[in-house]
């Protein structure tokens, strides 16, 4: 790289220098930080009337940053929660631009200080085991991929593993017998072990018999028998949801996701009276504090904690109506 490089030269460097040589980033980052960038050149190219690699830093300021943003919540319908995640992208290569081309430095402190946006946290949204039971009994198990589905929710509503974590697992990583668990690896490249029930083995132990392949082919593969990818796992919640809703009707006003089973895990282990730490190890979060969001949604919980306490000493009252002409002049 040059001395006082440009942006499309920054840009490329960023990606093969800092993010494959230095920190080894995985391919879920890299795609991340892609796809932010690829907006975000065809935005300069619409607003600048200008090819990719022909945008400068003198084209960008904190303004036309801000502009790009709108432009994702508003033209892309994007959520905030999205928006912030493309500004961490932003914000990743200007910290590289910071230390690799100090010219710069003065433009990337200002988009630096750009911060993220504030958003609603919406309340968790689990299963119930009524309709857990019905989503399992959904698959048709006369067919090969009935029998796949079955086991591929089996896995999820009890391990809570993350989608990236389930479409990525091989024959291999399921070890039978004994203290039989599912190995994977999530976040941050972290290897973890997730024990299994009976009722999982048995099942997976009855998959993995009549396929009888070699140990490094998919867990769950797709009718070609590659991977499967996130929309094809969403695409088999769908339909087997709306199998499920016609015994269980509380289901049709829920959209089951992969997420929404992570959450049941975790939920049906808090019920259980399993610690937060616990669950955070169990699910594979960084920091006990991301758990305590179960915690919060956790109505039979709370409900528990009211029965302890003792009753406020309020004396009962009879209601008595307001005079008819008070009633009548408040009404009006």
């Amino acid at each position: 790289m040059r001395i006082n490089a440009e942006f499309p030269e920054l840009l490329q460097a960023f990606f093969t220098d800092r993010l494959i040589n230095q920190r080894k980033a995985s391919q879920h980052t890299i795609s991340s930080y892609r796809d932010t960038f690829r907006l975000f050149l065809g935005f300069a190219a619409q607003k600048l009337k200008k090819v990719p690699s022909k945008v400068y830093f003198e084209d960008l300021d904190t303004t036309f940053i801000g502009a790009f943003l709108d432009y994702l919540e508003k033209d892309r319908n994007n959520s905030a929660r999205s928006r912030n995640v493309r500004l961490a992208a932003i914000h990743s290569f200007f910290n590289y631009v910071a230390i690799n081309e100090p010219c710069h430095g003065a433009l990337a402190q200002r988009i630096l200080a750009i911060p993220g946006k504030r958003y609603k946290r919406k309340q968790v949204v689990f299963l119930s085991r009524c309709e857990v039971n019905a989503l399992l009994e959904a698959p048709d198990l006369e067919t090969w991929t009935g029998r796949r589905d079955r086991a591929l929710l089996l896995v999820m509503v009890q391990t809570g593993l993350r989608v990236s974590e389930l479409t990525a697992l091989r024959c291999q990583d399921i070890v039978l017998g004994p203290g039989s668990h599912v190995r994977c690896t999530g976040k941050g490249r972290k290897e973890r072990c997730t024990p299994l029930r009976k009722e999982t083995v048995a099942t997976l132990r009855a998959w993995l018999s009549k396929r009888n392949v070699d140990p490094s082919e998919p867990l769950f593969p797709n009718i070609r028998g590659g991977f499967l990818s996130s929309d094809g796992v969403q695409y088999l919640l769908n339909k087997h949801r709306a199998t499920a809703s016609q015994q269980c009707l509380s289901l049709k006003k829920k959209k089951v996701s992969p997420h929404v089973l992570r959450h049941t895990a975790a939920m049906d282990l808090l019920q259980h009276g399993v610690g937060s730490s616990v669950i955070a190890l169990w699910l594979g979060h960084e920091s006990v504090e991301t758990t305590q969001i179960y915690i919060h949604a956790d109505l039979e919980l709370k409900e528990k904690a009211l029965a302890k306490t003792t009753p406020l000493n309020l004396k009962s009252g009879r209601y008595r109506p307001d005079d008819h002409l008070l009633t009548f002049l408040q009404s009006l």
